[in-house]
């Protein structure tokens, strides 16, 4: 097949099948224990989406892959499903996905499947929401966003407090009716300084 770019791919029915081109965003597995597979998301210039998968490929981020699958909904996020692994196909590395700079309550379905990174303040600090993992809110005047963090990226949420300016980079995501922001690896969270 031949490969559309993501934003199209996006806007076609679900339970279309399709093939697209773009660089990894995030790691395979990385948000294994919320969204119960060992996927990773992918990026091109025009937009970005999560590849569900039960078997680890080992898309590692910056790495080229071409995807053929079926669009399907989870929970609300735009997926898209290859039948089985051959259906990914890893190519060279290249340079990393740039982060879209937004404002906390501009992450929404216009940002779903990008990577995106966001500065504020925590207004509430993390809860468990084990065993899938944790959340905190950050808001930077515009609106609260809710950021979550699975237990595959090794992100400690323990010294994280309430009131602290952060810098969240990660996976716009959706789940039910509420977006989120999905940090990849410890890195993704950092304390701003004033």
């Amino acid at each position: 097949m031949t490969a559309i770019p993501i934003a199209q791919a996006r806007s076609l029915p679900l339970g279309t099948v399709v093939t697209v081109e773009g660089t990894v965003s995030t790691p395979s597995g990385a948000f294994a224990s919320s969204f119960g597979d060992k996927g990773f998301a992918l990026q091109d210039r025009t937009a970005g989406i999560y590849v569900s998968l039960q078997t680890d490929v080992h898309a590692s981020p910056c790495r080229h892959a071409r995807v053929t699958g079926t669009l399907r909904d989870s929970s609300g996020l735009l997926t898209l499903a290859p039948a089985d692994p051959s259906g990914v196909e890893l190519g060279a590395r290249g340079r990393p996905v740039k982060p879209k700079r937004v404002s906390t309550a501009g992450i929404g379905e216009a940002t779903e499947g990008r990577i995106v990174k966001v500065v504020g303040r925590i207004i509430q600090a993390p809860a468990s929401d084990l065993p899938y993992g944790y959340k905190f809110f950050v808001d930077d005047g515009s609106g609260a966003v809710q950021i979550y963090v699975n237990l595959q990226t090794g992100i400690g949420v323990a010294g994280l407090q309430q009131g602290e300016t952060v810098r969240v980079t990660g996976f716009s995501s959706q789940f039910g009716s509420h977006y989120e922001i999905d940090p990849r690896s410890p890195r993704d969270v950092e304390a701003v300084r004033a």
